[in-house]
């Protein structure tokens, strides 16, 4: 059947940005919650860092196999039954008498955004049509994009007025009112192809998402040549390569691996990753900046950060549907993140010079106005490369690229920081700055006030440092974007022939069968 757009469509999006929301809220929330849930769980070191990492772990490392659940059981079931786990997972998260409980509880979180996430994306395009599917694109990424940039002031506000498990037990109405929203309003779609789903493709999947990404965000604490590191990234490489052999020779593979010959997919790819790297790494080494170095506590920071929330909100939504319309995908993309570029550029000069929170609050504003202009439309230019019947996949690997992408945001970043750092700080200081910036700095207290401003201006010319090269990072990212993602992919048979299945097609999109004639 032809693309139609569904009647309860505006409903649909107002209920998967609110679900997608707290789902990537949960990320960041959580990070000025850690003081009291040490004092109250009698948490470990080792403990508190896995409350942080069971959730994004677990998440990432499903979304792939999620997306292809979806496509095969059904994108509706999926996304109700991601929301009931995901709101089960708060209550067990915020009723939690022990670590051990809460890290149970925050994998079972991890679950449930899996499969959220996943479908969110391949909803949206069953109910959108071309038209107006930039557009809900558009609000999906600016409802992301917000979750990540809110998630300390929104922790901070909570943990003020309540106790710790507030952060998770706000979760639990928004889960089960959207669970019934989504039972209540969306119509079921499913992949007609295949008798089963691509279980050694999942396990790979999983494998290889959750490995890189350990690996990648265990560098800032363990170091790149660390066991913990070598050997996940090893073992992630692994069965990275063992899914690619496998789903070309797979009859019905979980992911289509030749995707990556179409440029519109490889462009996408590369311009979403190096976003998120961008993003990801500007919060990162920012919040630090606002907190550490500048003393402001999460609440007056998060309040600092929250403009560029505002921006990519407004440029996601309202503005980049506007520029496609003028310049097209590949230019638009190209162009806003070129002006995120310059945006960390500005941010690391600013840094640099000691310049007030004016010329902050430009920079914030430029580097998530350019985000919010190009995010919708490599997202857009991923799920476009993807055929219809496998748009939950398609879902699970943008988030999943997203994660990755704030993941060596954080870890590259951080390391051209902390590298700089420790070139730079007085040598009374050195053996607590190879620790961390706050154990320099308490170091740096116990001295006198001339060490501890050799201590600040070493984080910061660190931070400008890693600003730049994230300002490349995006340069470059434009550029690919724009010359990649306007081509066409060239087609594997002459007219005529049979299509491969799980192939993408120069033609119309494939449909999916409705579910009843599954």
């Amino acid at each position: 059947m032809a693309d139609q757009r569904h009647p309860k469509r505006w409903w649909i999006l107002a209920v998967i940005c609110i679900s997608v929301l707290t789902a990537v809220l949960d990320n960041t929330v959580l990070n000025v919650a850690i003081p009291s849930m040490s004092s109250e769980l009698g948490a470990t070191t080792t403990q508190l860092q896995w409350i942080l990492n069971a959730y994004s772990l677990v998440q990432a490392g499903l979304l792939v196999a999620a997306g292809g659940l979806g496509d095969r059981y059904g994108r509706k079931r999926a996304l109700a039954g991601g929301l009931a786990l995901f709101g089960a997972g708060s209550l067990g998260a915020a009723l939690s008498g022990t670590a051990a409980q809460l890290i149970a509880s925050r994998a079972a979180m991890g679950v449930g955004a899996a499969f959220l996430m996943a479908s969110s994306l391949a909803v949206l395009v069953r109910v959108f049509d071309d038209a107006e599917r930039p557009k809900a694109f558009g609000a999906w990424a600016a409802t992301a994009a917000l979750g990540i940039a809110i998630g300390p002031l929104v922790g901070g506000f909570l943990l003020t007025n309540f106790w710790w498990g507030s952060v998770f037990l706000v979760n639990v109405p928004i889960a089960l009112l959207g669970a019934i929203a989504v039972l209540v309003l969306v119509p079921e779609t499913r992949d007609p192809e295949g008798e089963r789903p691509d279980l050694l493709g999942g396990l790979l999947s999983i494998v290889a998402t959750v490995g890189l990404l350990y690996a990648v965000t265990a560098i800032p604490e363990y170091g790149w040549a660390s066991a913990q590191v070598l050997l996940s990234a090893l073992v992630g490489a692994v069965a990275a390569v063992g899914f690619v052999v496998w789903s070309r020779k797979a009859a019905y593979p979980m992911l289509d691996v030749s995707l990556f010959r179409d440029p519109r997919f490889s462009g996408a790819v590369a311009g979403g990753v190096l976003a998120a790297l961008g993003m990801g790494g500007a919060l990162f080494l920012l919040t630090q900046h606002l907190q550490l170095v500048l003393g402001y506590s999460a609440l007056e920071a998060g309040l600092r950060v929250a403009p560029m929330a505002v921006s990519v909100f407004v440029c996601s939504s309202m503005v980049s549907p506007k520029v496609v319309a003028g310049l097209g995908a590949p230019r638009t993309a190209a162009t806003g993140l070129a002006v995120s570029g310059v945006g960390l550029a500005v941010l690391a000069w600013v840094a640099a010079d000691g310049i007030g929170y004016g010329g902050m609050l430009l920079a914030l504003v430029l580097i998530g106005a350019g985000l919010g202009i190009a995010i919708p439309v490599t997202a857009n230019a991923l799920m476009s490369a993807i055929p219809p019947e496998r748009a939950g996949t398609g879902s699970g690997v943008n988030s999943a690229l997203q994660e990755l992408g704030t993941g060596l945001g954080v870890a590259v970043l951080g390391a051209i920081l902390m590298g700089r750092f420790g070139s730079l700080v007085p040598s009374s200081v050195s053996a607590a700055a190879d620790r961390s910036l706050p154990a320099a700095l308490d170091a740096a207290h116990r001295q006198d006030a001339g060490v501890l401003a050799k201590v600040q201006h070493a984080f910061t010319s660190g931070m400008s440092l890693s600003l730049l090269v994230a300002s490349v990072a995006l340069l470059v990212g434009g550029v690919l974007a724009g010359v990649l993602i306007g081509r066409q992919r060239k087609p594997a048979a002459a007219p005529g022939a049979a299509e491969v299945p799980g192939t993408a097609t120069l033609g119309g999109p494939a449909q999916d069968a409705p579910a009843s004639a599954v």
